[in-house]
């Protein structure tokens, strides 16, 4: 075990290292000058020097990429003088020294992802602690309706295999799988929201948190999760449907499930504890793939439907090229899709036996 978790952190690590690079080189080679856009239409050549000079604007791209590093490390070094924006001391970061000389100092703190350039110099740390709950909420919402549905349907359809009712769940899961998520949206948004409003309660666009009617304070309102969170589980919900069905279906034609029946256990026992459980696996794969994907694939669904989320706020920062949010929401799903890759195969582990962690 320890092996293993010592050479998947290994990975990990090294996986993070690239998406880090990658990003950066392709957001630092896009047109436009990052301190122009800090300054917006108030800018001059002394404050553009000054704006600059003090992020490393006007350092060599390689110089920068080291810096950006260097603040993303949980262990990082800094200079004492402060002369660029990685030189900062160690209560910037939130962090604390472990070893200062005359002119350097290693700190262990947080990854720093640095400052909106839209926001008044708002920490992406803050945006992301905002953005990233709402965000969770909606994936883990849609995937309770993915997996409750996907799983009782997939059995219903493999129970009745061949019959109106599998071909009826085969169909509409085919469709599921077909229709674009941000058509689903508009389409759900539309009729569930406006043509049947008053039958339905529920708005069109809305959050997690609302302000209350007189502005002063926000309050939670349940009812805008059901229409993001079920267009959000409808894809998932289908590949689950698919998979679980197939997966009984081999499983009932192997010769253990006979010799189950032949000595007599009953149908509901055989399908409990024989049939089911061994199904699982392969769709432990693609809840464990389609969850990542959704703090991902959010995107377009938080926008249409006005969800306060991380994929709303990527939208928003893409369309004012507010670079440094877009950078530091990727590096947070890659880590998201990393982390769940391991609970996967230690879950893997769990549901058989014969799995082993090398």
């Amino acid at each position: 075990m320890i092996k293993y978790l010592i050479s998947k952190i290994s990975g990990s690590l090294l996986a993070l290292w690239g998406v880090t690079s990658l990003i950066f080189l392709l957001f630092n080679v896009l047109p436009g000058d990052p301190a122009q856009m800090m300054l917006d239409q108030n800018e001059n050549s002394d404050q553009l020097e000054i704006v600059k000079s003090k992020f490393g604007f006007n350092l060599p791209l390689v110089k920068q990429y080291f810096y950006y590093l260097n603040d993303l490390s949980p262990f990082s070094i800094h200079t004492t003088d402060q002369e660029i924006f990685s030189a900062y001391s160690a209560d910037v970061y939130g962090g604390f020294v472990l070893f200062r000389t005359k002119s350097r100092v290693i700190v262990m703190k947080w990854p720093y992802f640095r400052t909106s350039y839209q926001k008044r110099g708002k920490p992406i740390s803050e945006i992301l602690k905002e953005t990233i709950p709402n965000t969770a909420v909606l994936a883990i919402a849609s995937m309770l309706i993915a997996v409750f549905f996907g799983l009782f349907l997939g059995i219903v359809s493999a129970l009745n295999m061949g019959n109106g009712l599998d071909k009826g769940l085969q169909l509409l899961s085919t469709l599921g799988m077909s229709v674009p998520s941000f058509f689903s949206a508009i389409l759900f948004s539309w009729f569930f929201g406006y043509v049947i409003h008053s039958l339905t309660g529920l708005n069109m666009t809305g959050s997690l948190y609302e302000l209350d009617d007189l502005g002063e304070s926000e309050q939670l309102v349940w009812k805008n999760l059901i229409l993001p969170a079920t267009v959000l589980g409808i894809r998932p919900l289908a590949v689950i449907i698919q998979l679980m069905r197939n997966n009984v279906i081999e499983i009932m034609a192997q010769d253990y499930i006979r010799t189950a029946h032949a000595k007599g256990l009953s149908q509901t026992r055989i399908l409990m504890y024989h049939i089911v459980k061994n199904a699982l696996n392969p769709v432990v794969t693609a809840i464990s793939g389609w969850f990542a994907s959704l703090l991902a694939g959010a995107i377009f669904v938080e926008y249409i439907f006005g969800w306060k989320g991380l994929g709303k706020e990527i939208v928003e920062a893409l369309n004012q090229l507010d670079i440094p949010v877009v950078m530091g929401a990727v590096l947070v799903i890659a880590f998201l899709f990393i982390l769940i890759n391991i609970v996967v195969d230690l879950i893997y582990v769990y549901l058989d036996p014969r799995v082993t962690l090398n």
